[in-house]
């Protein structure tokens, strides 16, 4: 019998990410405590900025990103937000959505599959992803629980599945 496997990857829709930030665009305009204070989202090449006239209102900017990313299914895990800085009179937040597991995140999952899950699974590193094999499916579940049992600083999303 052939193994079964799945894919452990860190993805994030980029579309969803763009109408999340277009809603957010769209409740910034309309919100009654964001009129003249000059709060904007847009993307900025592959970032995200995020600008208003204080601090206070930039990081409300941002609660408003995080707040439609979550209604849109997408982990905050995945956006890399920075500190609030000042440019001129203005104050701006660039975010960066993270995607791919790193070679050192990949590593950490493969240690936790090999010291707690079930004997017998094979965890291969492949890129920016990890593949997890197993004669049994049953075992595969159960890395799959044990993991979503994990607190990561990272998304992790469980794909190809066969």
């Amino acid at each position: 019998m052939a193994d079964s496997s799945f894919d452990i990857v860190s993805k994030v829709e980029r579309q969803e990410v763009d109408n999340a930030l277009n809603q957010a665009a769209k409740e910034i305009s309309q919100r009654y405590d964001f009129k003249g204070v000059g709060a904007s989202i847009s993307w900025s090449g592959d970032k995200i900025l995020m600008e208003a006239n204080s601090e206070d209102r930039v990081k409300a900017v941002l609660d408003v990103f995080q707040s439609k990313l979550i209604k849109r299914g997408i982990s905050l895990k995945a956006l890399d937000a920075g500190e609030p800085q000042l440019s001129g009179k203005e104050y701006k937040i660039f975010a960066s959505i993270e995607e791919g597991i790193s070679q050192e995140n990949a590593k950490k999952v493969a240690k936790i599959i090999r010291d707690e899950g079930p004997k017998g699974i094979k965890a291969q590193v492949q890129g920016d992803e990890l593949r997890v094999s197993s004669k049994s499916r049953d075992d595969l579940q159960a890395v799959i629980a044990l993991l979503k049992g994990k607190d990561f600083d990272f998304a992790l999303q469980f794909v190809n599945y066969r």
